[in-house]
């Protein structure tokens, strides 16, 4: 079990990236969406041990990972949102090399250990070539590969899937759907379908706040009955947000379509929607900006 407790950091220019952050995320894949500037790549640092917070406690099992980073470490996997490898070395060789950083001294376990990772991850055939002339979904899986590295118990991935095509990013999400069944998996992501196909538990994260949390499914029920469609012209967007609580707008075939939160029928030309994960969290950002106004 990771527990955080009261976490909050301000960087020295007096920005406070997180404030009082709690969580406590347990075994399998958990979701932490947010927007770009929420916070999320400062707490996934934190709990990596990348940068020591401000105030608050994180822990892991027995672990206290402020205190003792060293510790965590050992059963930490942690792809970053950017990582960079040596231009030009081969996966197999880059792999090993990272086996050895991560405490594997045996030359026969580490050989085991890069064959078995890169056939998990489907590299097994591209094992000799250079990881910097990969495409950027192999580049993902080499990352999920290196996180790998010594059995982890807790795997960190910072914003997966941003910039993969459709078809890597459905590879890379069975990958992580298949990594995620026995060990703690945070998902950090502003892509809103990346937790609905894969969390079982979600958090959003916005102005270093945690704004909810729960199961996706349990979020999106708390929707049911108050979502209303509208199609409007672009000119008349202006006085529906007067007017209603509109969470999100898109374009469809020239005109807007607007989503509206209200417990009954806001009037002519709505019709009731199904609820989705989308709504939950435009509908929670949406509430935080009205406080924060």
């Amino acid at each position: 079990m990771l527990s955080i407790s009261g976490l909050t950091h301000v960087y020295p220019n007096g920005t406070r990236a997180l404030d009082g952050v709690d969580l406590s995320i347990g075994k399998g894949m958990f979701g932490l969406l947010g927007p770009n500037g929420a916070g999320k790549s400062t707490l996934m640092r934190a709990i990596a041990t990348l940068q020591t917070p401000t105030s608050g406690s994180i822990t892991f099992g027995d672990i206290d990972v402020v205190a003792e980073p060293q510790k965590l470490r050992r059963t930490l996997g942690y792809l970053p949102q950017d990582f960079g490898v040596y231009p030009r070395v081969s996966a197999a060789d880059l792999l090993d090399h990272m086996a050895v950083l991560k405490g594997i001294a045996d030359r026969g376990e580490r050989k085991d250990t890069v064959e078995t990772l890169l056939q998990q991850v489907n590299l097994w055939d591209v094992r000799r070539k250079a990881v910097a002339g990969y495409s950027g979904g192999m580049r993902q899986r080499f990352g999920i590969a290196q996180a790998l590295i010594g059995q982890p118990q807790l795997i960190i991935v910072d914003e997966p899937t941003a910039g993969l095509d459709p078809e890597e990013r459905n590879r890379f999400l069975n990958l992580l759907a298949e990594i995620g069944e026995n060990v703690v998996v945070i998902l950090s992501t502003h892509i809103v379908d990346d937790v609905s196909d894969l969390c079982p538990r979600m958090a959003v994260l916005a102005g270093g706040r945690i704004l909810t949390e729960g199961a996706p499914s349990a979020l999106i029920g708390e929707l049911s009955g108050k979502v209303w469609k509208k199609t409007i012209d672009r000119a008349d967007l202006d006085g529906e947000r007067a007017a209603h609580q509109v969470i999100s707008t898109r374009l469809a075939g020239g005109r807007t379509v607007i989503h509206v939160l209200a417990d009954r029928n806001p009037g002519a030309g709505f019709e009731p929607v199904q609820g989705g994960l989308e709504d939950v969290y435009f509908s929670t950002l949406a509430a935080s900006r009205r406080v924060a106004a």
